[in-house]
Parts: structure tokens; sequence; C-alpha cells
């Protein structure tokens, strides 16, 4: 995929004009299959539509990221053809159905409190792992993003994102910053996991 990234001076409003273009996509009943920067999957509006399964991650492997011909300097970076690729944390969105999305992931380990510890101030376990996701318990679960290129509705039930504003709505207290994001204490260590979505296995 070629394509020309610019860094933009506000990433507030590149933010406000990605939501209001799903919005208006799902709005009209389009059928639409979009490239969006990961971080679009903790707004507010995009979770829900996700939630929801009015919108889903294509079947594109999560981990990693797109390659786009660029006229910035890039953390990662690489040359075809005398041509400058820049790697971005991007990720394709749709509505459109794909096999993958009705894959069902193979759950092979078995819970126990000292492998998944519960968060200090939120009643769900951390699997740091998407392959790791115990196969009985049947509790809330804290995942990393890239689960969602695993996800499948008939399997499990998508609850929420453990920060901010999206964690107060489901019930995350204040951890030991005064912030509202999940934490765990592991060997006397106080941490919060990076980027965490909390689900559950469905019966």
């Amino acid at each position: 995929m070629r394509g020309i990234f610019k860094r933009g001076r506000c990433r507030r409003y590149q933010s406000a004009l990605f939501r209001e273009f799903v919005a208006q996509l799902v709005a009209h009943d389009k059928k639409f299959l979009i490239i969006g920067n990961k971080n679009a999957l903790h707004y507010q509006e995009i979770f829900k539509l996700i939630k929801e399964n009015k919108v889903w991650v294509g079947a594109r492997p999560f981990s990693g990221g797109m390659w786009f011909v660029a006229d910035y300097t890039g953390k990662y970076e690489k040359i075809i053809n005398g041509v400058k690729l820049i790697n971005v944390p991007a990720i394709w969105l749709t509505n459109m159905d794909n096999a993958k999305r009705h894959e069902r992931l193979p759950l092979y380990k078995r819970y126990t409190p000292e492998e998944y510890p519960t968060y200090d101030n939120y009643n769900a376990i951390e699997v740091s792992k998407k392959n790791e996701i115990p196969c009985d318990y049947d509790g809330f679960i804290g995942v990393p993003d890239a689960f969602l290129d695993k996800y499948n509705p008939d399997q499990f039930e998508l609850i929420g994102i453990p920060f901010g504003d999206l964690g107060k709505a489901i019930g995350v207290t204040r951890n030991y910053r005064g912030r509202t994001d999940i934490a765990i204490t592991k060997n006397g260590r106080s941490r919060c996991p990076y980027s965490r979505i909390i689900i559950k296995r469905k019966p």
C-alpha cells in the first residue's frame, strides 16, 4: 500500500476529522475499508462501534505497522528503489465481513492466581499475551490491543477500555498515581500495563 503521510500540526483536529468521517460512513450505511491510526481504537466513538460490532479490525495482523511513502523522518525507515518509506502504527478498519473474524482463538492455558494476577483497582485479571487467555476463567480479562485481530464476537464480549473516561464508565477507580488507569502490583512494585482492553469469554 502506497500513500503519503505528513505530520499534522494538530493531532486533536485530525482525530476529530477521523471520528466525524467514520460516523458519516456508519450513519449512511456505507461499506468501507479505511486506514486509521492504532490509537483510533481508544476513541470513545470508535470503540463504541467496535463493541457494537458495527466496525472491526481488518484481516491484516495487528502487530507491526504499515509502510508509506513519507517526506519526514520516522523512527523506522527503509529505502526501496530509491524511495523512502516510513513505518506508521496504522490498521485497517472496516464493516465488511471476512472469514478471519469468525475463527475461534484456541485457548489452552488454565487459570492460576499466580500467573494471572488481578488489577489493583479493577476486578479483572492481567493477560499480557493474546494467545494466553485462560480457557477456564469466566470473569473480566485485560488483554493487549493486538487481541482485536483475533476478536471473534461469537467467542468473546468486549467490555471496555480501562483508562480515562472510558475507564470510569466501567468502574475503574484511581490507581497509585491518582489516575483512572488500571494498575497491577507484582513483586512489591506497582505499574500500569500499556494499552489494555477488557474482555470476557462467552459461554
